[in-house]
């Protein structure tokens, strides 16, 4: 029964609810002018710090009037200010408020009045409507003229500054620097149509505006418009703000006496005009200035959000330059700070204010990624750092916990920061060794999105070479089936890596690893690999293929059962419009087929091979030479049975006239080679 009396008792206290914001809009349809604005004003005062009242008056229908009133030529600059007022303050309620803003959308006509406070109230409305994370950025781009229009606004007024510079700012948003896969084009559209109609000259003058929140705004537009940009980076460094370059003022901002907010965003400027190669990296005011300003952004005194920002920027400033590394890992103590990211918010935190703690704790996740992150680049190439950070307090159990966090983005930069310290034979040898890394790593590549994939099946990669201790178990557990199934992905990375981590796996592998490599993979699959678009694929296709093809025994074995397909797959690539790399590395694999006891004869007998190898010892490319030669001194090698038939019939073709020729090359190592070859002919 109670279950029956819920459903109407709801209808009837919603219907009270609604009745009484009922009249409000009610007087908005009024027929005398003066009632409605005094109806707006009313409703103005009503719905200031009421998100009930602001989603009452939304659902009976307030936006569409406020918005026609505010259009409507006939109605009076008042009134128009008025419903921009409480259009406004209704944005400023819920997300829900904002979408219906957004539904109905607020044209930007009403910003062609003259009126001061008119447009004010109008850009206010709109810069809250755009700073919400569930408008669509793409609005403001819709309609050709509103860019344009705003830049002739920067100049009316502080406000107007403040409002435009922050719509900017936020309709131009970047994509973490962790995903430049993913980079948006249509980011970088953005960032040229604000570039296109003067951003820069327009926003410069307002860096040194008199308003805080001015120069604020415009600094935010500066890093939005400089990120992955370098034709916005490379006008930066050039402008002059009131006879000072851009790059100084930016330094300026960064001293330790301006706000933290503008420290960090002033850095992040420079970050982004020195990763688009606009300001070298051992430019004093990137070493001296920026660098130590991040870094003083990741001390624990810091809010939670500043650390974490600071962290990730100083990350990707330095992430390609490791001399940036090198000085980053002595400053401050980074690396042993950067572990306190991992103990926050401890059990004795000096937080008091119990918002910022509850707000702390839920985004605690947040430091551990950064802080990953920021290892990552830290070690991604110095053999000395990367032992600082694993010998860093519980390093390496943080890493190995932070790869089954629920965070996916924690997860990402775990890894990332684990493929990073991979890199060094070291600690392969030993903390990854000790700390049996593969395991938890094994259970990512079961089930995760395609960007954790990529990096974990990269580290994999590291873990499976012939030196690393983590190669046997990891095959034990049954792996190879795992990468054959990577080999097969739409994605270019995923691939390569499947075929990588193989190509590392075959590398003096016993027959039975070989063997299992080749039914896994197919070869339907290994030969459509063998003709992939992406070079980078058909790289390590051919280099598991050499790999395979490796001791004489494994050779003829491999050779025997698919001879005629690795025959024509070679000629193939060989005839192709292939890279230098590529025809190499074939010719290579020819070298191991003609080293082969038995196998050597699928080259002896193929006249059109043999054709083309004598073509490439002819090539213009050392490179090519080398090869081809190498190819055809296996198979005229003395010590081996049927060498006297094949010295006779390379000699009728013509190769010892070529072999006599490469004797005089230029170059030592193909002379050296030819050298080697023509005395199995006078031995």
């Amino acid at each position: 029964m109670a279950c029956l009396l819920e459903a109407p008792l709801r209808i009837s206290v919603l219907s009270e609810v609604t009745a009484t914001s009922r009249h409000y809009v009610d007087r908005l349809f009024d027929a005398d002018p003066q009632n409605v604005l005094q109806g707006v004003i009313d409703m103005k005062n009503a719905v200031i710090g009421n998100n009930k009242q602001k989603a009452n008056l939304i659902v009976l229908g307030a936006v569409p009037r406020l918005l026609y009133l505010l259009q409507q030529s006939s109605s009076s600059l008042e009134l128009r200010t008025e419903c921009a007022v409480v259009l406004g303050s209704l944005a400023m309620g819920t997300e829900n408020n904002i979408k219906s803003l957004v539904d109905f959308y607020l044209s930007y006509y009403c910003l062609l009045c003259s009126d001061l406070i008119f447009i004010e109230a109008c850009l206010r409305c709109l810069r809250t409507v755009f700073i919400s994370p569930v408008t669509p950025v793409q609005l403001l781009y819709t309609d050709p003229t509103v860019i344009p229009h705003l830049m002739s606004l920067l100049s009316r007024s502080r406000h107007t500054q403040e409002y435009i510079t922050q719509i900017f700012a936020h309709c131009c948003k970047v994509a973490s620097w962790q995903s430049n896969l993913f980079f948006s084009i249509e980011i970088i559209e953005h960032q040229t149509v604000l570039f296109n109609h003067g951003a820069i000259q327009n926003i410069a003058p307002l860096l040194i505006s008199p308003s805080d929140k001015v120069r604020m705004q415009a600094l935010k537009c500066f890093s939005v418009l400089a990120y992955e940009n370098t034709q916005v980076s490379m006008t930066l460094v050039n402008v002059l703000v009131d006879g000072e370059q851009l790059s100084q003022v930016f330094v300026r901002m960064m001293q330790r006496d301006k706000p933290i907010e503008m420290q960090l965003t002033a850095a992040k400027c420079l970050t982004y005009m020195c990763r688009a190669g606009a300001i070298r990296t051992d430019d004093n005011c990137i070493v001296l200035k920026t660098l130590p300003c991040l870094v003083r952004m990741c001390s624990k005194e810091r809010l939670l959000e500043e650390r974490v920002e600071g962290a990730e920027t100083l990350a990707y400033l330095m992430e390609p330059d490791v001399e940036l590394q090198r000085i980053a890992s002595v400053t401050d103590h980074l690396v042993s700070m950067l572990a306190d990211y991992f103990k926050y918010p401890s059990s004795v935190s000096a937080i008091t204010d119990i918002k910022r703690l509850d707000h702390d704790l839920k985004h605690a996740h947040e430091l551990r990624q950064a802080a990953f992150k920021l290892y990552a680049s830290l070690g991604s190439n110095d053999e000395d750092i990367r032992k600082k950070i694993t010998e860093t307090e519980n390093m390496m159990d943080r890493i190995v916990s932070g790869l089954s966090e629920s965070s996916i983005k924690v997860r990402l930069a775990a890894v990332r920061c684990l493929h990073s310290l991979s890199r060094s034979v070291q600690q392969l040898r030993t903390s990854f060794h000790d700390h049996a890394v593969w395991k938890p790593l094994m259970k990512l590549l079961q089930n995760a999105p395609d960007e954790v994939l990529v990096m974990a099946s990269s580290t994999l990669c590291n873990l499976l070479l012939e030196f690393s201790p983590s190669k046997e178990p990891i095959l034990d557990s049954g792996v190879i089936e795992l990468l054959c199934s990577l080999t097969q992905s739409d994605s270019p990375a995923l691939r390569v890596n499947g075929i990588w981590a193989l190509m590392n796996m075959a590398f003096q592998a016993d027959q039975k690893v070989k063997v299992e490599i080749v039914r896994a993979l197919g070869t339907e699959q290994l030969f459509r690999l063998l003709s992939d678009p992406d070079t980078n694929v058909l790289m390590k296709t051919l280099g598991l293929l050499r790999n395979l093809l490796s001791t004489r025994p494994h050779i003829d074995q491999i050779m025997s059962s698919h001879g005629k397909q690795i025959m024509q797959a070679v000629t193939l690539i060989l005839e192709g419009e292939h890279s230098i790399e590529v025809k190499e590395q074939t010719l290579c694999i020819l070298a191991n087929i003609a080293d082969g006891n038995t196998a050597k004869e699928l080259i002896m007998t193929n006249d059109d091979m043999l054709q083309k190898i004598k073509y490439y010892m002819g090539h213009s490319n050392v490179k090519l030479q080398l090869a081809a030669t190498f190819c055809i001194s296996n198979l005229i090698w003395n010590e081996e049975d049927g060498s006297q038939e094949r010295q006779d019939k390379l000699k009728d073709m013509g190769f010892v006239d070529i072999l006599h020729k490469l004797t005089q090359a230029s170059d030592p190592n193909l002379c050296d080679r030819a050298k080697t070859a023509m005395q199995q002919y006078l031995a």
